[in-house]
């Protein structure tokens, strides 16, 4: 279980003193009414062209049950016509992602037909904007336990997710997977000191790997949840430190950050801000954390890739 899932109790949590809060730059909650619900919404991912985003719903009324997959579309420079995926099941759906050159859409699963637990699939998207059939993305990466948060890399040949299943430091740990000609395969596990003891999940690359911002949950599927900055050295990943943010505090729930690949230089991450505030567990846009490391991480003790179809 995602521990996203105690934040419906989190969200009753008295505010945390803000004295001494370190400087933060958001600009605040996206889709209000439209995205941002007062349902649980959480982990969104916006298209290259910027036209669509697509997000998950942990209760939203009108989807095929347990978590679905809901996108919106921009017109007149708002997001409008929520809508639930038609590739949504009666089970679990969630951590939704574009891939940077629109053809993809990946998330996880715990569908029938899977190898266990959640599994990570991926859906075409086709000429009309619809989804072709979802793909599971097969033993290379799905294990009998729980794969969440599937992102793409930037050289499309790379494939970064969290496990429970391929072993590591703890419980999820984060992984990089590459395109073999057929499948994503060999997951090894992130250079550096990132994965630790406790569950580390929706990781994304920023400035081709040379920063890596992800959430640790210090208590297995358990709040709080806090998003992290890490930057490398040009092989390993060091230190992580906690991204300024106002709601980003080690007592509440803060995960998904997704770069918008439309605006490079901007994040979508889910929480529950003090103000405003749509529902449960909303989404919001911030800068993003500042690329401050070098380039080498994504491709430190790999063998080039055959390209990803």
């Amino acid at each position: 279980m995602r521990p996203i899932v105690p934040v419906l109790l989190a969200s009753l949590l008295p505010w945390p003193s803000m004295a001494g809060a370190q400087a933060l730059s958001e600009y605040g909650i996206e889709g209000m009414h439209v995205v941002s619900t007062p349902a649980g919404e959480g982990h969104a991912s916006v298209s290259a062209d910027g036209q669509r985003i697509v997000w998950g719903s942990i209760d939203r009324e009108g989807g095929a049950g347990g978590m679905d997959l809901w996108q919106a579309v921009l017109r007149e420079g708002r997001w409008q016509d929520p809508t639930p995926l038609a590739l949504n099941t009666r089970d679990n759906e969630f951590d939704p992602m574009l891939s940077p050159d629109g053809r993809w859409l990946y998330f996880y699963s715990n569908r029938r037909g899977g190898h266990g637990g959640d599994d990570l699939y991926r859906a075409p998207v086709l000429a009309d904007g619809a989804f072709g059939p979802p793909v599971n993305l097969g033993e290379g990466v799905n294990t009998a336990g729980d794969e969440w948060a599937p992102m793409p890399g930037p050289d499309g040949d790379s494939l970064l997710f969290a496990s429970d299943g391929h072993g590591g430091q703890g419980r999820h740990d984060l992984f990089v997977a590459r395109w073999d000609g057929a499948a994503f395969s060999a997951p090894t596990p992130l250079p550096g000191a990132v994965n630790t003891p406790a569950d580390e999940f929706d990781a994304a690359w920023l400035g081709d790997g040379a920063t890596l911002v992800f959430a640790r949950s210090e208590r297995a599927n358990e709040s709080p949840v806090q998003v992290f900055v890490s930057q490398c050295d040009g092989a390993t990943y060091g230190e992580a430190v906690a991204m300024a943010l106002s709601f980003n505090t080690a007592d509440r729930v803060t995960f998904a950050p997704a770069p918008d690949w439309s605006k490079p230089t901007e994040l979508l991450v889910s929480g529950i801000a003090r103000s405003p505030r749509a529902g449960k567990l909303d989404i919001y846009r911030t800068v993003s954390p500042k690329v401050t490391g070098q380039v080498g991480c994504l491709q430190a003790g790999v063998v080039p890739p055959t390209r990803v179809p």
